[in-house]
């Protein structure tokens, strides 16, 4: 009995081992959800530049940052993080279900880990938009 299941072990081991990523429809799918979040990301934070820059010229004109006002400071530092925070967890849920199925995981993992970055990047560099009086 042990050996049996000694054996299916082992074979199971090799195939998570593999990593046999020759899944051209999954790159393309991971490839699409990363470029639509980050264009996303990014069409929040034009956005909130856009939406600061007409509403109120007068009251940034002594400003050092274009976005003075406070709720399109906080949109313009916080929104697009949260987007790349939203898009590297489904990534990696993503990442999970394609495990399950016996499917090329490791794609999805890495575009997680991408959208991972890119919001630790731009959180760090969109918050001096945060302290900036």
């Amino acid at each position: 009995m042990t050996d049996k299941w000694q054996a299916a072990h082992d074979a199971e081991s090799r195939r998570d081992v593999e990593k046999n990523w020759r899944d051209p429809n999954a790159v393309r799918a991971a490839t699409r959800f990363t470029i639509t979040v980050v264009v996303v990301a990014l069409a929040v934070m034009g956005a909130a530049i856009l939406w600061s820059v007409a509403s109120g010229q007068e009251e940034c004109a002594d400003a050092s940052f274009a976005v003075c006002q406070s709720p399109q400071r906080y949109i313009l530092a916080m929104a697009p993080t949260a987007i790349f925070l939203a898009g590297g967890v489904f990534a990696f849920v993503r990442a999970y279900r394609v495990w399950r199925a016996g499917g090329a995981w490791p794609i999805w993992q890495g575009a997680g880990w991408i959208l991972f970055v890119l919001s630790t990047l731009y959180l760090g560099l969109s918050s001096p938009a945060l302290i900036i009086d």
